[in-house]
């Protein structure tokens, strides 16, 4: 049991981090605050019911998620501005596959990340929905193991393996738009179409 005047000491510290996530669930600095402020009322609250020792981080971080799911998301808020400059750099975005890809090289992944500038990547996410927009957050920004992201969602590891899968396929075709766009990358129709006529 965590002793409730430890709470300013130990919790506080991962204020930036909650903030950061809540921007990126919300899309606007006015809710993100709200969220955060939510969150930390709410864990001061139940912080007697800590256990202490255990990780606080992915127990402040599951308050955030299930206050924002159960709170902002059923409003249907949506942002009226999006304000880029309050959220950090997107470097693990730029490994799609997470952090195992490139300790030791960089990635065919990685290189191909540096032609997107972090705007294009960061519309890329939030057009995810929130089924798969928050386990990625929570993995490739915050680097939550699946068994983290399993216990701060309260579902199986199974299906936060699945939510991965399928939001980071829904990235990299975002980003695949965006190339075809600029000129990057041709689309695989029109060169099925070129190798058919002779």
């Amino acid at each position: 049991m965590a002793e409730p005047d430890t709470f300013i000491d130990e919790a506080m510290e991962y204020m930036p981090q909650l903030y950061s996530a809540a921007m990126r669930m919300t899309h606007n600095a006015a809710d993100a605050e709200d969220l955060v402020q939510e969150t930390y009322l709410k864990a001061y609250r139940g912080f007697s019911n800590f256990e202490a020792g255990t990780n606080l981080r992915a127990w402040l971080f599951r308050i955030l998620t299930n206050t924002y799911i159960n709170s902002y998301r059923s409003k249907s808020r949506r942002p009226v501005e999006t304000e880029l400059d309050d959220v950090e750099d997107f470097y693990l975005y730029r490994r799609m596959g997470g952090l195992e890809a490139a300790r030791s090289s960089r990635s065919a992944e990685d290189e191909l990340m540096d032609w997107f500038s972090d705007a294009e990547v960061k519309s890329a996410i939030e057009a995810l929905p929130d089924s798969f927009r928050i386990p990625v957050i929570l993995s490739d920004v915050e680097g939550f193991s699946y068994k983290e992201i399993s216990e701060i969602l309260d579902v199986p590891m199974g299906t936060v393996m699945s939510r991965l899968h399928r939001g980071r396929k829904s990235l990299q075709k975002q980003l695949h738009d965006y190339a075809l766009e600029r000129g990057l990358a041709e689309d695989e129709n029109s060169s099925q179409d070129r190798d058919g006529i002779d």
